[in-house]
């Protein structure tokens, strides 16, 4: 038995896992692995470091730091989880665990561009040419080469955004059929973004990303993806958690789900997808998950 069980080892995981922790409560993290916040090659966008940090060294700082402090850290993945007796049990690949309350910090998944192979994927990324979040690191590609890859409103969206970068943002049709209003085509014109596609194949060439066209290959200095996501919200659905309609799980102000006991925070939960807004909701959720803990108990020294 746990008193608290957190499910996902990114920023807002860890930062609620640090939280728990100096609260004096039993909490154990179980870590997939696979947090978005590892595939950053480097942001400047985190307050406190001007210099930039990778996103591994991030997450191994607040790892160490929630390990100090005694919260429990293993590697795995929870494959099933359920309510008993007002607590919880999560069925992970080792071992069976009871907690008393659960936090889902268990993110969600990129729409990965799917004419693009693992590694040149993987290589792409690590090199920042293909890249997913302008909010994050949209200055690192001021008055560069940008491809948006996408359409209808997210894509429009995502190169207008980005046009207030540089002037030089093409919007790349993943396929051969535009989803474009009239609307859009005049926004995308009057701010000078090209419309090309559709894309072919995706590839790195030296220091630039090459993204293969009925006309012919074309060069950029990164790549966009503006596919969208998908939230790892399926734990949720066990218990019976309301969901939004994209599929990320409904909260209140406190990070409370639908269901007693069990709380959320992070990219899981429908918001900005940055790391400084999902450590916040992770240090509210811990808060929130202790206080509500205590009217249960008195948590007594």
């Amino acid at each position: 038995m746990c008193d608290c069980l957190v499910i996902g080892g990114g920023p807002a995981g860890l930062t609620a896992a640090i939280y728990l922790a100096r609260f004096h409560l039993a909490v154990i993290v179980i870590d997939a692995g696979q947090s978005r916040a590892s595939l950053i090659p480097l942001t400047r966008n985190h307050a406190g470091f001007p210099e930039g940090i990778t996103g591994p060294d991030l997450l191994a700082r607040m790892r160490s730091q929630a390990g100090l402090f005694g919260a429990e850290l293993r590697n795995g993945h929870v494959d099933a989880l359920e309510r008993r007796q007002g607590d919880f049990l999560a069925r992970t690949d080792q071992s069976t665990i009871r907690a008393r309350t659960v936090l889902l910090a268990t993110g969600v998944v990129n729409r990965r561009p799917p004419m693009i192979d693992d590694s040149t994927h993987a290589r792409a990324v690590a090199a920042g040419r293909l890249r997913y979040c302008p909010i994050c690191d949209g200055y690192e590609v001021t008055d560069r080469a940008v491809a948006v890859l996408g359409t209808g409103e997210r894509g429009c969206n995502e190169a207008l955004f980005l046009r207030s970068y540089t002037a030089n943002v093409t919007l790349i049709a993943p396929e051969a059929a535009r989803q474009l209003s009239a609307q859009q085509r005049a926004l995308l014109g009057e701010a000078g973004i090209g419309i090309a596609g559709p894309c072919r194949a995706i590839r790195l060439d030296g220091n630039e990303i090459l993204v293969d066209l009925e006309a012919g290959p074309r060069a950029f200095d990164s790549l966009y993806p503006a596919l969208g996501s998908d939230a790892r919200s399926e734990l949720a659905g066990q218990v019976g958690a309301d969901l939004s309609e994209e599929g990320c799980l409904k909260v209140d102000a406190h990070q409370r789900t639908s269901v007693e006991g069990l709380y959320a925070a992070g990219d899981v939960v429908l918001g900005l997808d940055q790391i400084s807004h999902a450590m916040g909701e992770g240090g509210v959720a811990a808060t929130t998950i202790r206080n509500d803990l205590a009217r249960q108990t008195p948590l007594l020294r």
